[in-house]
């Protein structure tokens, strides 16, 4: 399969396009299913959340543990459990399908209230990751070439709503990844059991897909449409 080139100059280059003509092909997902909680303090750029949730709806957390991505040399912190089986999927299969990761790439659970987009409070909960957000900052589209964005498109259908994108946002940020739906909706375990399947059984799962095949690719397309 396909791998990026990964330099971030060629990126700048041609990342306006490439997006525009993944985005043409694939479409956009809507807002995430949960409602958001409302900061107003967000409101016109990097500013300090406030209050005890994030804004999926989940506690702020002080601290989570640091966890392995299968198949690499990178850990990240993240919320433990279906959380955790969830976004350490996403990171894996970046790094299988779009690029290989490494260490410092990955940022998951933080303290810092400071945000300049209201989801990235769901990193103080340890429910988001951002994969390369120096790459993909904030308020950036386009940055994805359309084979990365199959992949992405793919991720996001198989994981049936429970995760949602950056990129999608009116504010986008396309390395982030956060977990879409309130605690204890029972989609999240119902795809956490999914994924955990995968990983028990050789030749399924991360590694062993492949974004491109027809199927898929209309399943995405429907997923988004």
């Amino acid at each position: 399969m396909s791998k990026s080139i990964g330099r971030l100059s060629r990126r700048r280059f041609v990342g306006v396009a490439a997006g525009a003509a993944g985005a043409a092909v694939w479409g956009m997902v809507s807002a995430e299913n949960a409602a958001a909680v409302q900061n107003p303090q967000t409101a016109g750029g990097i500013s300090a959340w406030r209050g005890g949730k994030s804004a999926n709806g989940w506690p702020i957390v002080g601290s989570v543990p640091t966890q392995l991505i299968e198949g690499s040399e990178v850990s990240v912190p993240v919320l433990d459990g279906d959380v955790a089986t969830i976004l350490l999927h996403v990171a894996r299969r970046f790094h299988y399908e779009i690029d290989t990761l490494r260490g410092g790439e990955v940022v998951g659970h933080t303290t810092s209230r400071t945000v300049a987009a209201e989801y990235e409070s769901n990193h103080l909960s340890g429910t988001a990751i951002a994969i390369r957000p120096s790459s993909y900052p904030v308020g950036v589209r386009g940055g994805l070439y359309p084979h990365e964005l199959v992949v992405v498109r793919d991720v996001l259908a198989e994981l049936n709503g429970t995760v949602a994108w950056g990129g999608d946002k009116k504010t986008p940020k396309e390395s982030h990844f956060h977990i879409a739906l309130q605690p204890g909706h029972p989609k999240i375990k119902g795809v956490a059991r999914k994924i955990q399947g995968w990983n028990d059984t050789p030749g399924q799962g991360a590694g062993a897909v492949d974004a491109f095949e027809p199927s898929r690719r209309r399943a995405a397309a429907a997923f988004t449409s």
